[in-house]
């Protein structure tokens, strides 16, 4: 989770009237590094589009193309109480979600519990035993008239489970690896779900794990249940993802579950992955030493050029390389802040955009307070101009990912529901976007945007509980594939 400031008056506009001839060169080079224009923005969707095909197929390809086994949307009148888990780095968060009969609409409560560092990197049954006490403990005082053991129906419950998994069934799915600071032994490459549902039948809890969920296929189930429009789910933040829902009959690695063709099933893309063979990206030297110098070199390699993960230190690596090889900004003062790796983030590069004043005063001022670095004007407009590129580079390349979508499902109009901190915080992440889209799909001049990327519903929580209803419906209906544990849905 990126820590944005709070949002400040639209930003003024830079003078470039006093910057010396070497700085006013190296921002025309950075211009020319950074700024992605219409034709490589098509290239890149092109190429995009074949890779979400390739990863389909039964050979596959970097972009994983996940079946999630969500068969269909919601219709909006799906009832009931559910409950939901939302598992993330720092928090764990439980939820009720309670579905009326009015169409597409909702009542949540929700508590949430701090993720204690130890169990990080703990025990697996005390990992587990935590979240169960957890869940006890919000039944309990949401529920204190009722006897537990009593409780005639177990509470259908959707797991958000952000970490990378596998799954062959909804309910179940198999950690590939832990990521977000845990490194729990004895996990990874296990069922997750019979870990979870030991430690809830231990205590006699009232639950049953109907679904265990990406956040992204939860924010396009979500969306789509409050706006029927929706057709793609997305996550701009830390990282970035996308979900949309895709015939049966365009899945070939699922051709052997004779599926009808027509059946609709969601996929989650986790096209972060896109284009780790470098054939179309346009890297810059600072990307490849942002790859090379990762944990996983060689993967990700869209979302390290897009998300806010890495949007500070690609800020933070121009500046050393300015500061040591090129026009010497800086000069005669300590750097040694600047040189730790990731000690930026997006939210640096957010202040910088929203700084409201001509002289750039409050930059300047968050350079002395955070790096301890006294930056002259000139230096200051370079950083903003620094700043403005990689924001915007970053919103005109998620866009490639939204149009690949639309281009590969021939959709001509919709609505994506985007959630995340950079695309709810960044200043003019939105607005640029939107600029990319149009530019990507050609739409008319002046005619109203017929893809519009909107702020999304509440998808870990909402879209969980949501898709534990529409796995129930489907128990109910006959249609179990891709469902493992059917006893107590109904």
């Amino acid at each position: 989770m990126i820590d944005f400031p709070p949002r400040r008056k639209p930003s003024r506009k830079g003078s470039m009237a006093d910057v010396p001839n070497d700085l006013l060169e190296q921002i025309k080079e950075l211009e020319r590094l950074f700024t992605i224009d219409q034709a490589k923005l098509k290239e890149v969707t092109d190429h995009f589009v074949t890779e979400l095909e390739k990863g389909l197929s039964v050979e596959g390809g970097s972009i994983p193309m996940n079946p999630t086994w969500v068969m269909g949307y919601p219709d909006g009148y799906e009832t009931g109480t559910f409950l939901a888990l939302d598992m993330g780095g720092t928090n764990l968060r439980v939820c009720e979600i309670i579905l009326p009969e009015e169409k597409g609409e909702f009542e949540i409560i929700q508590s949430k519990y701090r993720m204690p560092e130890e169990l990080k990197t703990g025990d697996s049954e005390e990992l587990w035993e935590y979240i169960a006490d957890c869940l006890q403990q919000f039944i309990e005082y949401h529920h204190e008239t009722e006897d537990l053991q009593q409780m005639d129906k177990k509470l259908p419950l959707g797991f958000t489970f952000s970490f990378p998994a596998t799954q062959h069934f909804i309910d179940h799915g198999i950690l590939q690896r832990w990521t977000k600071g845990f490194d729990i032994s004895g996990v990874e490459g296990k069922d997750v779900a019979p870990l979870f549902e030991a430690a809830i039948t231990k205590r006699k809890l009232p639950i049953k794990l109907g679904a265990l969920i990406n956040d992204t296929t939860g924010t396009l189930i979500a969306s789509h249940y409050t706006d029927d429009a929706t057709q793609i789910g997305c996550i701009f933040g830390t990282g970035c993802n996308a979900a949309y829902m895709e015939n049966c009959g365009s899945v070939p690695k699922i051709a052997h579950y004779n599926l009808p063709p027509d059946m609709p099933i969601a996929i989650n893309c986790e096209y972060g992955a896109f284009d780790n063979e470098h054939n179309v990206l346009p890297r810059t030297p600072y990307d490849v030493v942002v790859d090379e110098e990762s944990p996983r070199p060689g993967q990700q390699s869209f979302e390290k050029m897009i998300a806010g993960l890495y949007l500070g230190e690609l800020f933070r690596l121009v500046l050393i390389d300015l500061h040591d090889n090129k026009c010497k900004i800086f000069e005669v003062q300590d750097i040694g802040k600047l040189r730790k790796a990731y000690s930026l983030d997006a939210s640096f590069l957010s202040f910088i955009e929203e700084d409201p004043f001509e002289n750039l005063s409050e930059t300047g001022e968050l350079f002395s307070k955070e790096l301890g670095i006294q930056a002259n004007k000139p230096e200051l407009e370079l950083c903003r101009r620094l700043a403005e590129l990689i924001g915007t580079r970053a919103a005109r390349l998620s866009a490639c990912g939204v149009a690949a979508i639309c281009k590969k499902k021939d959709i001509q109009s919709c609505h994506v529901g985007a959630d995340g901190s950079v695309f709810n915080k960044y200043p003019h992440f939105k607005a640029r976007g939107a600029q990319a889209l149009r530019e990507i799909l050609d739409w008319p001049k002046g005619a109203r945007d017929p893809v519009d990327i909107r702020a999304a519903e509440d998808g870990s929580g909402v879209g969980a509980a949501l898709i534990a209803a529409l796995t129930i419906k489907r128990v109910k209906a006959g249609n179990l594939v891709g469902i493992r544990n059917t006893e107590g849905m109904i």
